[in-house]
């Protein structure tokens, strides 16, 4: 899962990012509000994790245009305000959670825990897939009650496959959720290919309820088999 956090203190930033990759979350940032505005208009993200008062314009800002672009990122507002007003007006704009500095990190890892199950599998821990289970909190992985030992890379892939199943999913899109904007400095597609490649075959080898299907020159979807 890819979370951006928004804050312009470095030593928080720093604290936030070690704690959630130690929670093997896939961490990006921004310091202000140029650049959070450059991230979301670019990139997807599973959570944001936002601060009103930033260097160059209002983390509601940010909220506004994450709003007008039709964007389904959630968002957990970090601020040193405890302001009635202001926790609403986040809310209002599509925030799905406020938290207010300070915090305990085991809380604000709960709270991101909880909106994740909210936007990817809708509000279940585990979720079943003909014999697959997926447990997005143990990051395991079992076909027919036997564990499916996967790699982080391949258990991300397949997440994302799992909460967009029957849809289509271009090579892009499938890179940059799970690579995070390091993809552009790739030069192709290749370590796309090897990871589900391998993932294929590990779920045909268990006779996995659930199939990664090619579709030629678009991309891969996930279908009951």
């Amino acid at each position: 899962m890819k979370i951006l956090i928004i804050e312009d203190e470095p030593s928080m930033q720093e604290v936030l990012k070690q704690a959630l990759e130690q929670e093997r979350y896939r961490v990006e940032s921004a310091e202000d509000f140029e650049t959070a505005m450059d991230k979301i208009l670019a990139y997807e993200y599973d959570c944001i994790l936002l601060d009103i008062m930033l260097p160059g314009g209002s983390g509601l800002g940010v909220l506004q245009e994450l709003k007008k672009q039709g964007k389904s990122d959630s968002v957990i507002i970090l601020s040193a305000k405890d302001s009635v007003d202001d926790k609403i007006e986040g809310l209002n704009l599509g925030a799905d959670d406020y938290l207010t500095k300070p915090f305990h990190i085991a809380e604000l890892q709960a709270r991101i825990k909880s909106v994740l199950r909210r936007k990817i599998f809708g509000g279940q821990q585990i979720v079943t897939l003909n014999n697959v289970q997926i447990n997005y909190e143990e990051r395991s992985v079992s076909v027919a009650d036997v564990p499916l030992p996967l790699n982080r890379k391949e258990f991300d892939i397949l997440t994302y496959f799992a909460a967009n199943k029957n849809r289509l999913i271009n090579k892009a899109s499938l890179a940059e959720h799970v690579w995070g904007d390091y993809i552009d400095q790739a030069d192709d597609f290749d370590f796309i290919y090897s990871q589900i490649k391998n993932l294929r075959k590990k779920l045909k080898k268990c006779r996995a309820g659930i199939e990664i299907q090619a579709v030629y020159g678009l991309g891969y979807k996930l279908v009951l088999s």
